[in-house]
């Protein structure tokens, strides 16, 4: 039976509760226990996959099809655990199952309340698979005081009584303001919100305070006797220079041990941390810089990529270099020349999205790329902006484009060689999509096998032929351009095992161009960093090395 770790917030949001669990992960498995972690989000959307990115960042995609939170990618990163369907939830989704059940008649009639009914779906949901693992570390949204959050705060209260004693444990993030004029750390708005937290029915076991940097003996004390808690378990989180370094900076800070003296776990075995050393070492003493442009749509919220710049930040450290990354907004050079605003660089990214905005300044970093034998990773949108560039420029097909853009537009104006995919198999049966579905839930979701040409790139860079990727995309390349763009030289290297649908292409005659229709920053991480990401961060070392 597992252990439950609950993780909540207060003061301000953006703290880095989900840092904070996924380090603890990391330092639980160090020791040599088996975690799995959960988000639980308050919003009423049933999942972030219709969200603006500017409105929540990324959509990180499970494995299973599960458009998730941000954070479950910061899980995954810190304890190589795949995240499933069941490890992010949301207050949509509550709400949804609890009305479908009231629809079926599975309540026999009674009134639905959020006490008992949403709550009791709420602590269904943290159950699951609560016999597969040693610890379980829930993560709720939000800050506390926040109205939509008060029926998890009621659930999580509910479970850790029906739980027998010792069971759970409660870890409270909060924000310690430093005030420059006065010179002090204050308090006191970590003592109001453990008295909110304490007005329903929640004490903390844990205090994780985030500060700029290290808390003072007498204000520990302070927070300790105020607050109700040892003054071992009042943990500074101090800002630090690569997210990478937290799980060594939350065990000098003797989180982990918190964590074990709060459910009586005595002895407990020492961590193994040479894993997280290596990383900060690799992060730290780089032997050389590249710089890559990440030519994108929502490069005004960093958080809308985190996954790439985190994938490059692995792929650096696999190459013992530091990736300086610069977001360039596609539109700048939606019109005009890309070259003044793409030389220098020693390598682009042309990332994901969707609509048309942006996208003409992403077919001219491609062609930029192509033509001045600068390496390139385009992914899903960015393959198909590549593609596209191929078909106008090299192909001949000069009103080559994307039914994506034609269908925002209400009007026909480009040849589609991108459609909107409306047929595609997912294990033995087959999927069917129409452009009129609803936006959520319905693209070609998760994890999905691709077989690479013998003797191409892609194979020499996975080391295999056939690979796994999940994906997150409604349109799709259309084979029947195949023959016509291959003869230019852009080969179609890897494809669906029916062969019907293009995954991954690249320019024979290029020193490194390779688009990919999945999301290969999905899978990497700082202690396996995915191959695609490592052998682009090494072309553009070389690159620089020519420069």
């Amino acid at each position: 039976m597992a252990r439950f770790i609950f993780i909540t917030g207060g003061v301000v949001s953006s703290l880095g509760k989900g840092l904070a669990s996924a380090a603890l992960g990391a330092l639980l498995q160090a020791r040599g226990y088996s975690v799995r972690l959960r988000k639980l989000d308050p919003y009423l959307n049933v999942d972030p996959g219709t969200m603006s990115p500017f409105e929540h960042g990324e959509v990180f995609v499970t494995d299973d099809g599960a458009e998730t939170d941000l954070d479950l990618g910061h899980y995954e990163r810190f304890t190589g655990v795949p995240a499933r369907n069941t490890d992010s939830i949301s207050s949509g989704r509550i709400y949804t199952n609890v009305l479908e059940k009231e629809r079926r008649g599975d309540y026999l009639g009674k009134t639905i309340q959020v006490i008992p009914h949403v709550t009791n779906e709420i602590k269904d949901f943290i159950s699951i698979g609560e016999d597969e693992v040693d610890f379980m570390l829930c993560e709720i949204g939000g800050t506390v005081g926040d109205i939509e959050g008060l029926p998890f705060f009621e659930a999580i209260r509910q479970f850790s009584q029906d739980k027998p004693r010792g069971q759970c444990i409660f870890m409270h993030l909060t924000l310690l303001p430093y005030i420059k004029a006065s010179g002090e750390l204050k308090t006191k708005p970590t003592q109001h919100s453990v008295k909110e937290l304490r007005s329903i029915g929640l004490a903390p076991d844990i205090l994780v305070c985030r500060s700029e940097g290290p808390i003072p003996v007498k204000e520990r004390e302070k927070l300790a006797l105020f607050c109700n808690v040892r003054a071992d378990s009042v943990i500074a989180a101090q800002d630090l220079k690569s997210i990478y370094e937290a799980p060594l900076a939350y065990h000098r800070e003797g989180l982990d041990q918190a964590v074990l003296d709060a459910f009586g776990i005595a002895p407990a075995p020492r961590p193994t941390l040479d894993t997280w050393e290596d990383v900060a070492d690799r992060i730290y003493n780089p032997e050389g810089e590249v710089k890559v442009a990440i030519v994108g749509k929502y490069t005004q919220l960093e958080d809308a990529y985190k996954s790439i710049a985190e994938a490059l930040t692995h792929g650096g450290m696999a190459n013992r270099v530091k990736v300086r990354i610069e977001w360039v907004d596609a539109e700048l050079f939606d019109t005009e020349d890309a070259t003044p605003y793409l030389q220098g660089f020693h390598a682009i990214l042309v990332p994901g999205g969707f609509g048309e905005r942006g996208t003409e300044g992403k077919i001219k970093a491609a062609q930029y790329a192509r033509e001045h034998k600068v390496p390139y990773l385009g992914i899903c949108l960015g393959m198909q902006m590549a593609v596209i560039e191929a078909a106008r420029n090299v192909a001949g097909i000069e009103e080559a484009g994307s039914e994506e853009f034609d269908h925002e537009a209400g009007k026909k104006r480009f040849e589609p060689v991108v459609y909107h995919l409306k047929e595609w198999v997912r294990g033995n049966h087959r999927v069917s999509r129409s452009a009129d579905d609803d936006k959520g839930g319905t693209m070609r979701l998760g994890s999905y096998d691709a077989s690479l040409a013998e003797g191409s790139r892609v194979a020499e860079v996975y080391e295999s032929t056939t690979i796994e990727e999940r994906h997150r995309h409604r349109y799709e390349v259309d084979i029947k351009y195949r023959d016509k763009l291959e003869a230019c030289g852009l080969k179609f290297t890897g494809m669906s095992p029916d062969g019907r649908l293009p995954e991954i292409v690249e320019w024979t005659d290029h020193p490194w161009f390779i688009g990919v229709q999945f999301h290969p920053e999905l899978k990497s991480k700082p202690f396996n960093p995915h191959p695609l990401f490592k052998d682009f961060v090494r072309a553009a070392k070389e690159t620089s090395r020519l420069v």
